[in-house]
């Protein structure tokens, strides 16, 4: 892996902004620019950094994958509108669950339903549309490093496992933040003007909530984990944690209400201590918060008998499941 980490203690966020801004402006030249937000940290930052340095020359997008937390578009999109950048929603949940349906791998999950149909068909398309050349896009040190090793593949990793996207898809991509973790990258946002609830936002996953769907993504599973993710998030707020998630289990197991039997879903719970994703540890979340989520989380999502929370260690564990 050739590209050298800046690390948290080394880093200078407005040298390294400074920079950032004038190898964008470089890359791009007269060009044209795009790229996608998704509301995490690290696109927010790359979509700041870009406008910062090409203005009304970046055309930044949302892409409405179907696979997002409840109401996130909008509430992103204001953010940004706020902060003087057009954003606009594209919709593509037919593609997406088209995609998906029928794939159980989870590198296949990756490969063929999330990046394959993000940057060989939508955005091929944008890029078509607006003339752009160059995709600037939040991929960090760590997404390579897990990449690299063998882990998972990050959808958004490609230079770096002989992956050239000019061939692949038409269009250079641009990676301002290769040489950041998480926490140096929420300096620079903190540094960019960006609002707490972007730089401190616990990490989301590129896939989204397709990460969170053991085997076969469906609409109605999204939907599930989907108000499960809501109910985890609210409950769990005040808890400092690097992430919490739900996770929607594939196997069905026999529960009862109203006094009969009800043949229902799983919800795995899990919430994690780390500060780079790189080792992590169950969060000591009291067992009365964790009553009461999973009351809410069976009293509340539709068909949900079982929630189970993950006390596996990173590693052997993974924080995501899929």
């Amino acid at each position: 892996m050739g590209t050298k980490e800046i690390t948290l203690q080394a880093l200078n966020s407005q040298d390294f902004i400074k920079a950032q801004i004038k190898a964008i402006r470089d890359a791009v030249g007269d060009d044209v620019a795009i790229n996608a937000l998704s509301g995490g940290v690290d696109s927010s930052v790359v979509t700041m950094l870009g406008h910062r340095a090409l203005g009304s020359k970046l055309k930044t997008y949302f892409v409405e994958n179907g696979l997002m937390r409840e109401g996130e578009p909008e509430r992103v999109v204001k953010i940004f509108r706020d902060l003087g950048v057009p954003v606009e929603i594209v919709d593509a949940k037919a593609k997406f669950f088209a995609a998906l349906k029928g794939v159980i791998d989870p590198e296949e999950k990756r490969e063929k339903g999330i990046t394959q149909v993000f940057y060989k068909d939508v955005f091929a398309k944008l890029v078509k549309q607006s003339g752009a050349k160059v995709l600037l896009q939040g991929t960090i040190f760590t997404d390579i490093e897990e990449t690299a090793a063998g882990i998972k593949r990050q959808h958004n990793v490609f230079e770096q496992i002989g992956i050239d996207p000019q061939k692949a898809f038409g269009y250079k991509v641009l990676e301002p933040l290769i040489e950041l973790r998480k926490p140096a990258v929420r300096e620079v946002a903190k540094a960019l003007g960006l609002p707490a609830e972007i730089y401190a936002r616990p990490p989301f996953p590129g896939p989204a909530l397709c990460a969170r769907v053991i085997n076969e993504v469906t609409p109605e599973k999204i939907a599930l984990v989907r108000k499960a993710t809501a109910i985890v998030e609210e409950e769990l707020r005040d808890v400092k944690a690097f992430q919490c998630l739900a996770i929607l289990h594939d196997d069905m197991v026999t529960g009862i209400r109203a006094g009969k039997r009800e043949f229902g879903r799983q919800i795995e719970v899990r919430c994690w201590d780390s500060t780079d994703a790189v080792k992590a540890t169950p969060t000591d979340v009291p067992f009365a918060k964790l009553r009461r989520m999973a009351d809410r989380i069976t009293s509340e999502v539709p068909g949900v008998v079982s929630v189970t929370y993950n006390i596996g260690c990173k590693p052997p564990s993974c924080i995501e499941a899929v």
